[in-house]
């Protein structure tokens, strides 16, 4: 889903971009933005070294923060965003997943963590 959606979103960032970025330039930077952030997930989500988990931490973290700052954002001020971008009202142009893909990802990230894994599997169980 991170893959398909980095993808969108980075046909949409550019098409906005090299074809009337002064229309509105705001709304289609912050969607190259989330095209960014969604090419490193996608990339360091695919990974399960340490490093690029925290990458991925990272990345999945500032999702979730953008989609909730542009979405609310949005929601305020919406004569700053006369064209959408994939975080406007939430993700709402993309079925809401951007709002509900960071939510997943950390639950991933967290589920999958090696070291939680260890330690649940060497601690003894109780009845």
């Amino acid at each position: 889903v991170y893959g398909i959606l980095a993808l969108a979103a980075t046909a949409r960032s550019l098409c906005q971009l090299g074809t009337k970025a002064s229309e509105a330039p705001l709304p289609y930077a912050l969607s190259a933005l989330a095209a960014a952030v969604y090419v490193v997930a996608t990339v360091a989500l695919a990974h399960n070294g340490t490093r690029m988990r925290r990458v991925a931490w990272t990345a999945v973290t500032v999702e979730l923060v953008g989609v909730l700052a542009v979405g609310t954002w949005s929601f305020i001020a919406p004569q700053e965003f006369p064209e959408a971008t994939v975080w406007s009202h939430l993700g709402q142009g993309y079925g809401y997943v951007p709002a509900i893909l960071p939510v997943l990802g950390i639950l991933w990230l967290w589920r999958s963590d090696p070291a939680r894994l260890v330690r649940a599997e060497t601690t003894p169980r109780t009845r």
